[in-house]
């Protein structure tokens, strides 16, 4: 199965994310990739940013989410698009996966705020496992992946083959300048991408903005640790690569003994 990696440009606007997500929506579907996935906070963009209020209203999201299924039914691919959305009257960070039919099947929520986020979001309190063609997978959302690996050794228990890592790290004023995957000099990032998948035997899939000054590349990365495919520093597209779901066994997330940590 094909999965692609979207690296969009920072939104100017939840219009500007929407037009992003169209055309690089199209660019995976021409790749024949069965999912693609966006960075973290994409819609209507990272909070604090100068985004106009109104496109962060629940009217807007509302709009802004069925845009997103009729462009998923239209190119017949599933998409990962993380939002921010209201929940019994809080703000959440979720991400929403939509059909290849164009219909919401559920979401994960951002369990795990960083610290500098707990003013912006109430954090969630349950995981979700999904199916693409057979295929099942998890969804963990920045800090929480990069820094809580519970949360994807819980998808690999669940039998997930793949879980995807959305996330926004960089920025277009300052910053390190990357040259290469995984170099020792890099922030730790990518080679938490390449431990998640390592220490549960599955694929890690993360999706980054495209920044000049970024904080890691978008990346897939094999049950093995191998790097199968990232983008280019700093370039805007989509990476679309294979995954072989019988190559992610979830053998090590499997052999832990949860109730060792039981308090």
């Amino acid at each position: 199965m094909k999965v692609a990696l979207a690296s969009p440009p920072f939104p100017k606007s939840l219009q500007d994310g929407l037009f992003w997500l169209e055309k690089l929506v199209k660019e995976a579907a021409a790749a024949s990739a069965a999912i693609i996935c966006f960075p973290e906070s994409y819609l209507p963009g990272y909070p604090g940013m100068g985004y106009a209020p109104e496109d962060r209203s629940r009217k807007s999201l509302l709009h802004a989410l069925a845009k997103v299924c009729d462009i998923a039914a239209e190119h017949a691919i599933t998409i990962i698009v993380p939002m921010d959305w209201y929940i019994d009257e809080q703000l959440v960070n979720l991400a929403f996966v939509v059909s290849a039919k164009g219909e919401v099947l559920g979401y994960q929520t951002k369990n795990q705020l960083d610290p500098t986020e707990d003013e912006l979001w109430t954090a969630g309190t349950t995981r979700s496992i999904f199916d693409v063609n057979g295929v099942k997978f998890g969804i963990t959302i920045c800090h929480e992946g990069f820094r809580y690996p519970e949360s994807v050794r819980w998808a690999a228990q669940q039998d997930a083959k793949i879980v995807f890592m959305p996330h926004f790290g960089g920025s277009e004023t300052a910053g390190p300048e990357l040259k290469e995957w995984g170099a020792k000099e890099n922030p730790y990032y990518e080679k938490a991408v390449m431990l998640r998948a390592m220490e549960n035997t599955i694929y890690t899939a993360s999706s980054n903005y495209a920044s000049p000054y970024t904080d890691a590349a978008s990346t897939l990365v094999a049950p093995d640790g191998s790097c199968v495919a990232h983008e280019a520093y700093g370039r805007v597209g989509v990476v679309v690569a294979e995954i072989d779901p019988e190559k992610a066994s979830g053998l090590l997330a499997k052999r832990f003994k949860n109730a060792l940590y039981h308090s």
